[in-house]
């Protein structure tokens, strides 16, 4: 079946660039030497690239939480983000007081269920880092998640990876940086795209095979990948 090129016509670029930002165009136009055209065609496969990778981030980050939260609930109960055991960093407790903020506002219950679907991707990345300073005067020493939370539980949450925590916490750290440019609809055009994927699949398989080869499966970030990002027609 052929595609039908969409027409780029001068005003349509003109109507876009207003649409979408002078300064968000230039971004795209300084990739292709200043072709507007195939600055708004990059523009168009930069979008449907970044919702074909929506789905494997969803994924992973899904698989991720209810992973760490079964872990740390062995551990430290199924309430374990109040836990003082937990001897969690003061950025921490921020975001769990934020979340139980938004549920309390939104008049959900404040219950294991709601705060792991309402803690970020980027909550549950911190949790597998060093662990930072605790709420109160300067001075304190830094908070160990390698010896509360990492060693206790979550290294059970990786059974197909033997790695250190930091080997963990490396990958997906990057990969919330990556998610978060998706999110907030910025430039991925210009990342090894094929490397972060690699990274979602093979980051979702330290934890479960099989919802692995489910994402890969369904993904479509393989198909858009080898589509022209210059002169064809990409599907959201």
């Amino acid at each position: 079946m052929s595609v039908k090129i969409f027409p780029f016509s001068d005003d349509v670029l003109d109507a876009l660039e207003t649409s979408l930002s002078p300064e968000r165009v230039a971004t795209y136009a300084s990739a292709v030497g200043g072709d507007r055209e195939k600055a708004l065609r990059l523009y168009t496969w930069n979008t449907a690239v970044s919702a074909a990778f929506y789905g494997p981030l969803q994924g992973l980050e899904v698989a991720l939480r209810n992973a760490m939260h079964s872990r740390l609930s062995g551990c430290y109960g199924p309430d374990w983000y109040d836990n003082p055991a937990c001897d969690l960093d003061g950025m921490t407790m921020n975001r769990i007081d934020e979340a139980k903020g938004k549920l309390q506002r939104g008049g959900y219950a404040i219950d294991p269920p709601h705060m792991v679907a309402e803690l970020s991707f980027g909550f549950w990345v911190s949790l597998l880092g060093s662990g930072g300073y605790p709420r109160g005067p300067r001075g304190q020493k830094k908070k160990n998640y390698e010896m509360t939370l990492w060693r206790p539980a979550l290294y059970k949450a990786f059974p197909n990876a033997r790695m250190k925590r930091t080997q963990v916490h490396q990958p997906l750290d990057y990969l919330r940086t990556f998610r978060n440019r998706i999110a907030h609809h910025e430039p991925i055009f210009n990342r090894h795209l094929q490397k972060d994927y690699d990274s979602i699949l093979m980051i979702t398989g330290w934890m479960c095979p099989k919802t692995t080869d489910w994402i890969k499966h369904h993904s479509r970030v393989d198909q858009i990948l080898q589509q022209d990002r210059y002169r064809g027609e990409v599907l959201f």
